[in-house]
């Protein structure tokens, strides 16, 4: 009965973290698909964990593997909190020559609006796929005696 009340508290975690990313595309002041593109990162993000679960299941070895799969666990989450910043920062229009006078601020490519509700969609979706880990890594608790 908790693995079930977990599981449903897992996936309305997940269905907010993406509900926040669907608002920062979707909604009309921001109306960009860019930020959609951390749903890469969502899903690479616990491939190393789960490889280097595997592998030391298989090989009784602990260190080294696990601390590499952290590591790039980690550069994937980064990676994916660093993305709409960078998109908010950097100019969607060409830069204008340094001597024209009336030269207009660029917002970005996305807005800071839509930037934070990505960050917010990334923190929900990583602590979800983090409680996951938590909640379903052990395997054989109940075997054990």
């Amino acid at each position: 009965m908790a693995y079930l009340k977990s599981l449903i508290a897992l996936a309305f975690s997940g269905s907010i973290g993406l509900l926040f990313l669907f608002l920062a595309c979707a909604l009309p002041q921001y109306d960009n698909w860019y930020p959609f593109t951390v749903i890469i990162f969502y899903l690479l993000s616990p491939i190393p964990s789960l490889i280097a679960k595997r592998y030391t299941d298989v090989s009784g070895e602990s260190g080294q593997c696990r601390e590499l799969a952290w590591f790039l666990t980690t550069g994937i989450v980064v990676s994916a909190f660093a993305l709409p910043i960078v998109l908010h920062r950097s100019p969607s229009l060409p830069l204008p020559p340094p001597d024209a006078k009336n030269a207009t601020v660029d917002p970005g490519i996305i807005t800071g609006g839509a930037c934070g509700l990505v960050l917010t969609a990334n923190l929900v979706m990583f602590l979800t796929i983090f409680g996951f880990f938590l909640a379903f890594d052990n395997d054989d608790v109940q075997y054990s005696v």
